[in-house]
């Protein structure tokens, strides 16, 4: 439908994959397994809870009729009761039974760490992906010499590989967040109103190891190894500011790539893919504008925003709860989600496709590198006898003239030329030039780039071997 706002996230940015996980199929399946595994987990403490009963849900946890549950929504005023009545007229057997001893937060916060938790999963799967992209590219360009910047201005050299490096190293470095994330959450459980449990110690008659069992099995069954071990009504809004702290640090990593990557294009040495047909500029036909990393940015830059709904929520619950966080977390952390999905899908298909022009980067280094072998000229002067003192401040003299010449005049770098014609030097414009070999500058950046990419980054491309076998996503623009 035209006629009605609908979020780019869904329309053009994010994979079919990650709107799966936060779709209602999804979310409210995921509320009528709960209930089963809550059902199932009483029957065997010895509530009245029969197998009949439980066969009766599980034969039903799909067949969701949305329109009667937004029609009991709108007589109830309450979701969750909703879909409990909704669930009940197609188990009526079991209707007597659903939900028993729980509250609103039993199906509402273990739906959302579920949901968290495999969206994590394909958030890592995806970070896998570009980080074998990445790795396949600074493998091939490891020695390629390319200008360094510092403050943006040229330093020492680095190599095309060693750059790409710095980017991994950060990418690694989410990619433990993620792990922890994963391996660290914990499921609500059954903790009640408030979270004393006090529903249930009622109905196991006072039994609180049933209780704690009832835990238990609920969070075996669902696939996690715990749950909260005390809560409120709900688990803690906290848990929701650390999983967007962690999506911000992938937004933040993948805009500084995008960053550089732009200042790369306007320099003309490595550029993002460009199709055949790709129009860069409807007014200008020649542009090859940046789009995917500016999109990487735009996205990158929502996220790190976003990531302060969930901790202003954490801030701001009282005592056990208010409900201030629900209308929130369900737009802020979904979001999040689906942009940090988008960001990286756009990351692989760059980093997948990058362009080098090298003869660009040559081009650009020869121009700098007499001032990078101004300090080995000196060297070689002082072992032929020359001052290191006197040499070093005619050296500096002389590369600002240099420098005028090609800021001023717009001419080459004279730098070689003026030191050849200076007898305090005493050498050739032949000995000189042979300083001028890029690879001299490199220091260790080939072994960097090979230890790095040995001890780093392949125990991991080996560890999450299956991420590697999935289909890329395709940009949808």
């Amino acid at each position: 439908m035209n006629d009605r706002y609908e979020s780019p996230l869904s329309s053009r940015y994010a994979s079919d994959e990650m709107q799966f996980i936060f779709s209602p199929d999804k979310k409210f399946s995921t509320w009528r397994r709960l209930w089963v595994a809550l059902a199932r987990a009483e029957m065997e403490l010895g509530l009245p809870v029969t197998q009949e009963q439980i066969d009766e849900m599980e034969a039903h946890l799909t067949d969701i009729d949305y329109d009667k549950a937004a029609a009991y929504e709108k007589k109830l005023r309450h979701d969750v009761m909703a879909h409990v009545h909704t669930f009940g007229e197609v188990c009526p057997k079991a209707m007597p039974i659903i939900h028993l001893g729980a509250t609103s937060c039993y199906v509402g916060d273990n739906t959302d760490v579920i949901l968290m938790r495999e969206a994590l999963l394909l958030i890592r799967e995806k970070l896998v992906r570009v980080l074998k992209h990445l790795a396949d590219f600074a493998g091939r360009y490891q020695a390629l010499p390319t200008l360094g910047f510092t403050h943006f201005q040229p330093a020492q050299l680095v190599t095309v590989g060693k750059r790409a490096t710095l980017w991994m190293n950060e990418l690694l470095m989410d990619l433990d967040e993620v792990s922890y994330r994963i391996d660290s959450l914990k499921l609500l459980g059954s903790k009640g109103t408030t979270g004393t449990q006090a529903s249930f110690l009622e109905l196991f008659e006072g039994d609180h190891e049933k209780c704690k069992e009832l835990d238990r099995k609920i969070a075996a069954e669902m696939g996690f190894a715990a749950t909260a071990s005390v809560s409120g009504q709900t688990y803690s809004r906290k848990v929701d500011a650390a999983v967007l702290a962690t999506l911000s640090g992938i937004a933040q990593s993948a805009s500084k790539f995008a960053t550089d990557l732009r200042l790369l294009c306007h320099l003309k040495e490595v550029e993002e893919p460009f199709e055949a047909s790709q129009i860069g500029s409807s007014a200008m036909p020649y542009k090859r504008n940046p789009m995917r990393c500016e999109r990487i940015c735009a996205l990158g830059r929502y996220v790190m925003c976003d990531a302060m709904n969930p901790a202003v929520t954490a801030a701001s619950q009282w005592f056990e709860r208010t409900l201030d966080d629900s209308a929130n977390k369900r737009i802020s952390v979904p979001e999040a989600f689906l942009a940090v999905d988008a960001i990286l899908n756009i990351y692989a298909n760059v980093a997948s496709g990058l362009v080098v022009h090298e003869q660009v980067i040559r081009r650009h280094v020869l121009e700098e590198l007499p001032f990078m072998a101004s300090e080995n000229i000196m060297m070689d002067a002082v072992k032929r006898g020359g001052n290191r003192q006197e040499l070093h401040e005619r050296i500096r003299v002389l590369s600002q003239q240099a420098g005028a010449n090609v800021k001023d005049r717009g001419e080459a770098n004279n730098l070689i030329d003026l030191i050849a014609a200076d007898p305090l030097f005493g050498m050739s414009r032949e000995e000189l030039t042979a300083h001028l070999e890029p690879e001299r500058y490199i220091g260790r950046c080939p072994q960097q780039v090979e230890d790095f990419l040995r001890e780093d980054v392949q125990p991991v491309l080996e560890r999450y071997a299956d991420a590697l076998n999935g289909k890329e996503t395709e940009l949808k623009v």
